[in-house]
Formats: structure tokens, sequence, C-alpha cells
């Protein structure tokens, strides 16, 4: 075990995280998600919800500050009547971690998919809400960052 590390880090997670660079992209999958189909690397969290992986993760991953749109979701498809609440929480959460004006790009469900093919790594969670897929693009630690 480790100091600072939340514990819904597991040590594959952590471990896929010290492995990206600057613009590789991670995605927290809901459980509806192909992620075993899309991943490239692919991390079991069955159990977790999202909201709580991506605060813990937003602990110690820096999001992109060279793009216009550093964190993208999956559009709801039209004509489907679901309206993701969890999106809110989202908000809250990237306000709290990364701080406000967080810019989030809606991306379309097949183009999302195949975005993830290109993903460095995509976390498969227990998530139920649906439209909770939400991709985060990995920005530089800066000179002086935590230890």
């Amino acid at each position: 075990m480790l100091t600072g590390i939340p514990s819904v880090i597991s040590p594959d997670l952590l471990k896929i995280m010290m492995e990206m660079g600057h613009g590789d992209e991670l995605i927290l999958a809901d459980g509806n998600f192909p992620a075993a189909a899309c991943a490239r690397r692919l991390v079991r969290a069955d159990g977790l919800g999202i909201v709580p992986l991506l605060d813990a993760v937003l602990r110690l991953f820096p999001l992109d500050t060279y793009v216009k749109e550093p964190v993208a979701l999956m559009q709801v498809v039209p004509g489907d009547p679901t309206v993701p609440t969890v999106w809110e929480q989202y908000e809250q959460v990237l306000a709290n971690r990364a701080g406000a004006g967080i810019q989030i790009e809606q991306v379309e469900r097949f183009a999302f998919y195949e975005r993830a093919k290109r993903a460095y790594a995509i976390v498969a969670t227990g998530e139920t809400s649906q439209y909770a897929n939400i991709i985060l693009t990995k920005g530089v630690v800066k000179e002086g960052g935590s230890l």
C-alpha cells in the first residue's frame, strides 16, 4: 500500500496512468460500453461507479491544457429521451479537481467508439448510468509539480 493514492485506484490503473504521456487518452467506461472489444489496454474496475473514480483519477492526472476540450462525453443518440444526469456530477468533479472552465466535447456514439479504439487505455467500470462514458486527455506535469 501507498499513502496519498486513493483506494479506488488499482495498481493496474496507477501503472497505466504513469505510462501515459501528454496527449494520451484514458476512457472511463460505463457498464454497457464494449470496453473489451475496443481496448488496446483494459483495466477492470467492475465494482466502481465513474464519479468516485473520476475524482480519484483527477487527483493524480493532469488534464491537457494545450487542447480546447481535454474532456469528451458520448453524445446522446438522436431520438433517445435519456437525460444523462451524471454529467452534472462530472462537471462538479472537474471544477473541483481541474478548475472552472474545463471545456467538454460531445462525441457522436460511433465516433466515440472509433476514438476509444485509439485511446491509450479503457477502464471498464460498473457504472449503471447511461451515457456515462468519459474521455480524459492527459496533460503535462509542470515544472515544480508535486512529488
